[in-house]
């Protein structure tokens, strides 16, 4: 198979399992790191799970997001609030237009390496929050860069429409270890249990039948 796509891989459970699940077609995994309690741990994830399989990794850091954006993901784990992504208090950890920044960045670096797709692993239970994972952002994203890039880059993005659970479940089908990947927003050795990405982790393993290999400090 023709590698003809690059992913924005954070190391959470939704990228790396898109980054196995298209293995075959990724060239390069692009980790961004702005500054967020969880980065550090995300990117040694990220890193390991691309040294397994072969797929070259490019590091680039964003230090004026976490120098001038506004979000408890970048104040702190003191400031990361606990409950459900459905919680109205969640609204503090989105990183305004984090997404689109990190977008525009992949397809600069497909076009400069000829490559046709910038894969993202949004899914719907960002959707309530996170305006940047909604799926008419996406569609404007890529058409705004099929538009600005001579190859006409485009997104693909497979989890827009189904849930954690769901891609919890195709992990499970091809052997994911999701002891390999890490989510907790307050970024301690230990995810917190929690933090609204803890409580979804914990729920989408559940739900899938999956064991789940997580450390908690609960």
């Amino acid at each position: 198979m023709t590698k003809d796509s690059i992913i924005v891989l954070s190391g959470g459970m939704d990228s790396t399992t898109l980054l196995h699940q298209y293995s075959q077609r990724i060239a390069i995994a692009v980790t961004f790191d702005y500054g967020a309690n969880h980065n550090k741990r995300e990117i040694h994830c990220a890193a390991i799970n691309c040294e397994q399989l072969g797929i070259r990794h490019i590091i680039i850091p964003l230090d004026f997001m976490g120098q001038y954006f506004n979000s408890s993901l970048l104040s702190g784990a003191d400031a990361i609030p606990e409950g459900h992504y459905t919680d109205d208090n969640m609204r503090s950890t989105v990183v305004p237009f984090r997404n689109g920044i990190m977008l525009a960045i992949a397809c600069g670096l497909a076009e400069s390496n000829g490559l046709k797709y910038v894969m993202i692993a949004n899914h719907s239970g960002d959707h309530a929050i996170y305006p940047d994972c909604r799926p008419q952002f996406i569609e404007a994203m890529s058409q705004a860069m099929q538009n600005g890039t001579y190859d006409g880059i485009t997104i693909f993005a497979p989890y827009t429409g189904i849930s954690k659970t769901d891609i919890a479940r195709q992990g499970k089908a091809i052997g994911m270890d999701y002891s390999l990947t890490y989510s907790c927003y307050k970024g301690g050795q230990r995810h917190c249990g929690k933090c609204g990405t803890c409580v979804e982790r914990k729920e989408a393993l559940r739900d899938a039948g999956i064991d789940d290999p997580t450390e908690y400090e609960d």
